[in-house]
């Protein structure tokens, strides 16, 4: 069992800045692909980005390429999601989540483990 715990959200105005961490527990997370997601009010939940356990290269949805960034220190169970140039349509619950064996890392459903999630709100 892998535990997610989301922190970092809040309001903040357009063009602002905001990162969000996610913490693991109960086991180890360098052997899991990880990636972050988000659901806006009466929407899907929807991938974001994604980094393949060996870190290095990261996957960013085209919306927020550019302005998103993701880090992990695997040495410390720690994942987190740079967030830049906020816009309001950015505004959602965001959730991390890992996966042992993913095949797709924009496929929701080749997750193992997710978080809470945490609200994010930005103002115009």
């Amino acid at each position: 069992q892998v535990h997610l715990v989301e922190s970092g959200g809040g309001l903040v105005q357009a063009g602002g800045s905001l990162r969000l961490s996610c913490a693991a527990s109960g086991r180890t997370v360098s052997t899991y692909d990880m990636g972050w997601f988000r659901q806006a009010p009466g929407k899907e939940r929807e991938f974001v980005g994604a980094m393949r356990r060996n870190g290095g290269r990261t996957w960013l949805e085209d919306s927020v390429a550019g302005r998103f960034s993701i880090s992990r220190e695997n040495a410390k169970e720690f994942m987190a999601l740079q967030m830049n140039s906020l816009k309001p349509e950015d505004t959602a619950v965001y959730y991390c989540a890992v996966g042992a064996r993913v095949i797709d890392l924009s496929n929701q459903d080749d997750y193992d483990y997710w978080g809470q999630g945490t609200q994010v709100t930005v103002s115009s």
